[in-house]
């Protein structure tokens, strides 16, 4: 019988995955609680035996701004969103005093030194795939810089995760050149087709999925396709903590139901979400993040549900 497989992959960015979007000095708290939380969520991955990918942004590799400096592209990024900038917004803030929201290498050792660990990319600048007025050339100077970097940890980087999701088919032996084995691609529904665009009918349904039933979770191991490299889907996005109580415990328990669907029929289930989610409610978000693990060690006793990171996903296939 097959075993079915558990994968989590998480998108660490800190400031880098969201500053077009907030005012930074009013989120210190959500990105405090995110640096605290972090230890915590890897101390509950080693308890119960969970692996995970955690794709990291290059930028964060940096001790500071002296170091982000001299570590530049041969190529930027040219958005023709001048929104999208990480380095005009880095040159911005360089001077906020709020270092430890730009920079983890503290962190990502810590990531290291924990069992069952997968250090991945998110990309050096989280790179826009499919904004207009960037390259290939560009990503792949992005791609070079972010390697750079993880080898001065004493890591190499085999698995990515397009930053917001913006899977570019085009870049993909970009990638293959690089080493890159395996990517996180969309979930197999329409309103994750394209992630570049957000339409009211596309946050309406990737909102509802995650408390109802409305698309793809699981799928067979046959699933994960092979073009250049291995690209393995999505199942479900773990949402950030919400207010009403009975939308947390839909959420859980959908995932719960999900989980064990995929460890009976031995298939392919794949959880992710940014640690930054946990920054708002972080003692609720770790009490669903244990109650998930919980019910993994559960299904692992009962169906021989396995966890594995997405490299040992795409090692399994050969």
């Amino acid at each position: 019988m097959k075993k079915g497989k558990f994968v989590i992959s998480l998108d660490f960015e800190l400031v880098w995955g969201v500053f077009d979007h907030i005012t930074l000095n009013k989120k210190i708290a959500y990105f405090d609680n995110t640096r605290k939380v972090i230890p915590h969520m890897l101390a509950c991955f080693e308890k119960h035996e969970i692996k995970v990918t955690w794709a990291t942004v290059g930028m964060l590799f940096n001790e500071n701004w002296e170091e982000w400096l001299a570590n530049l592209p041969d190529e930027k990024p040219t958005y023709t969103n001048l929104k999208l900038d990480a380095y005009a917004y880095g040159l911005e803030h360089r001077s906020a005093g709020l270092d430890r929201f730009f920079f983890a290498p503290d962190l990502i050792r810590f990531i290291q030194s924990t069992p069952g660990q997968e250090l991945a990319t998110h990309t050096y600048s989280h790179y826009y795939c499919l904004e207009t007025g960037q390259t290939k050339r560009q990503f792949e100077c992005d791609l070079d810089l972010a390697k750079k970097m993880a080898t001065q940890f004493g890591a190499t980087l085999h698995s990515l995760v397009f930053p917001r999701n913006q899977w570019n088919p085009d870049y993909l032996f970009s990638c293959q050149e690089r080493g890159i084995t395996q990517l996180r691609s969309n979930p197999d529904a329409w309103y994750w087709k394209d992630t570049s665009q957000s339409t009211l009918a596309t946050k309406l349904f990737r909102t509802g999925d995650a408390y109802l039933p409305l698309g793809s979770t699981s799928y067979p191991m046959e699933k994960v396709t092979a073009d250049f490299v291995t690209a393995q889907p999505a199942s479900r996005f773990l949402r950030p903590h919400h207010g009403l109580s009975f939308l947390n415990s839909l959420r859980l328990q959908r995932i719960k139901n999900e989980m064990l669907q995929a460890a009976k029929e031995g298939a392919v289930y794949h959880l992710w979400w940014h640690p930054h989610n946990f920054g708002d409610h972080p003692k609720e978000s770790m009490e669903a993040l244990q109650e998930i693990a919980k019910w993994y060690l559960h299904l692992q006793a009962k169906f021989g549900f396995e966890s594995v990171t997405m490299a040992d996903l795409t090692a399994k296939l050969y």
